[in-house]
């Protein structure tokens, strides 16, 4: 199986980021590819940005789908292009809050989201609300821009302890979700730390993508995500 991280951002080291992140869970034989958008902003961190790093997951899934991918991981916290990717491509596209969000629902009664910076809580609060999951999780950010952590998240590591430690006594939370892609190099860390299940996106997204595939499962076509029909093509609008 062919399954390609989309980086709704321009930023290519937080791509190979997340490309490892994958490589560290996925099975052997699985082919694991990474893209990122061309012009849209270097980080996504505002809804201006949301709408333009949506528009380069649109731009990404078209070619995948060219290259014959198989399935897709939306690599950004918020699942950015979520929705349109899952109407474009052929196999199954699973966004690495969802899937962040329901592997602690499996493993915690209650759990906490840490995200960055804290403008971004929002992005997250929608699809916690979406899922339904609002009476279990709490959404928490820590001051850090999402370029700090580009080259490494290790200097992260303290802001993410102290969030941390407070949620497990101020929300009851019994798991930690990190919030952003590119932050897996957190998780062993606070794990012994913390002495409760962390929880990556990308690691969890790259799994479940694998998960639907074994099982010959795509997005439904009955609806809501039904093929779009007469809509163009990103490099139309954009031509």
């Amino acid at each position: 199986m062919h399954v390609r991280l989309l980086n709704p951002n321009t930023s290519l080291p937080m791509t190979d980021a997340v490309l490892a992140a994958a490589r560290a869970v996925a099975r052997p034989d699985t082919v694991l590819t990474a893209s990122h958008s061309s012009g849209a902003p270097a980080t996504v961190e505002t809804h201006v940005d949301e709408v333009f790093g949506a528009a380069g997951v649109l731009a990404q899934v078209e070619q995948g789908e060219r290259d014959g991918v198989d399935g897709y991981v939306v690599a950004c916290f918020g699942d950015t292009g979520l929705p349109a990717a899952r109407e474009r491509a052929r196999g199954p596209v699973v966004g690495m809050t969802e899937a962040a969000l329901q592997t602690a629902a499996l493993l915690a009664h209650r759990f906490t989201v840490i995200t960055m910076p804290p403008r971004t809580i929002a992005m997250t609060d929608r699809v916690v609300a979406a899922l339904g999951l609002g009476h279990r999780c709490v959404v928490r950010a820590v001051e850090v821009a999402v370029e700090e952590i580009e080259t490494g998240a290790g200097p992260a590591f303290d802001a993410f302890a102290r969030e941390a430690r407070h949620a497990l006594v101020a929300d009851g939370a019994e798991a930690i979700v990190l919030g952003c892609a590119g932050l897996t190099d957190l998780v062993s860390g606070l794990g012994d730390a913390l002495g409760v299940p962390v929880v990556d996106g990308v690691a969890a997204a790259t799994t479940a993508v694998e998960g639907l595939l074994a099982q010959g499962l795509t997005t439904s076509r009955a609806n809501t995500w039904a093929v779009p029909t007469g809509s163009p093509t990103t490099s139309e609008v954009w031509a």
